[in-house]
């Protein structure tokens, strides 16, 4: 069996140790085959996946595809506290994905105040705030 079926296999077990193994040794960020990079998107799908959110969040300092996919998983397991802290940080993608979540949350003041905490001068972050503040975009 290829590399490739044993690691989607052992994925549908959620044997994680395996699937992460053998994804990860033909893993690599921006690579000019595309295999190869279509296997570190795997593999950061599969750490997030696996609850390895301290390995993960390590390899999101240097990692945008990390870094993106941590931001997500905080998100989806409701650790708000946690994804409040990246954009102290500097983590622009963290901010985007916490005022979208207040914005959706009903909590449009709170998102407009974590804009002005964390990235006042973000024009990004003031559009997101703003199309939900806006009568079709569904704000209060």
């Amino acid at each position: 069996m290829e590399w490739f079926e044993q690691a989607q296999a052992a994925e549908q077990r959620r044997d994680w140790d395996a699937a992460i193994a053998l994804v990860s040794a033909r893993a690599e960020c921006y690579s000019i085959d595309p295999h190869r990079h279509d296997s570190h998107l795997w593999h950061v799908d599969l750490l997030a996946r696996a609850d390895r959110l301290s390995e993960l969040t390590e390899r999101a300092l240097t990692d945008v595809h990390a870094r993106r996919r941590l931001n997500t998983s905080l998100r989806e397991r409701g650790m708000e506290a946690a994804l409040r802290n990246r954009p102290k940080d500097g983590d622009r993608g963290a901010l985007y994905v916490l005022v979208r979540l207040l914005c959706e949350t009903s909590r449009t003041q709170e998102a407009h105040r974590a804009v002005q905490d964390f990235g006042p001068d973000d024009q990004y972050a003031h559009q997101i705030v703003a199309r939900f503040r806006s009568p079709s975009g569904g704000a209060q």
